[in-house]
């Protein structure tokens, strides 16, 4: 299992939600590329979690995933 960070690259707002360019999530993820995979359930869990955001409404285009370890 290994672990990510997903970065907004670029402030934007979409259908409503603000997201601010710098926001980051840890994910651990079993698959290659967790925002791509599964629907990117990983991702938009994490968000909900630590900022409160509905990812699933505001998309999932200007995320950037690096690999940590």
């Amino acid at each position: 299992m290994a672990l990510f960070r997903i970065t907004v690259t670029h402030t934007r707002i979409t259908n409503g939600i603000r997201l601010e360019k710098g926001m980051s999530v840890d994910v651990a993820s079993s698959y290659s590329n967790p925002l791509t995979t599964n629907g990117g359930h990983e991702v938009i869990d994490a968000f909900q979690r630590i900022y409160g955001l509905d990812l699933a409404k505001a998309g999932k285009s200007g995320l950037d995933v690096k690999k940590v370890n």
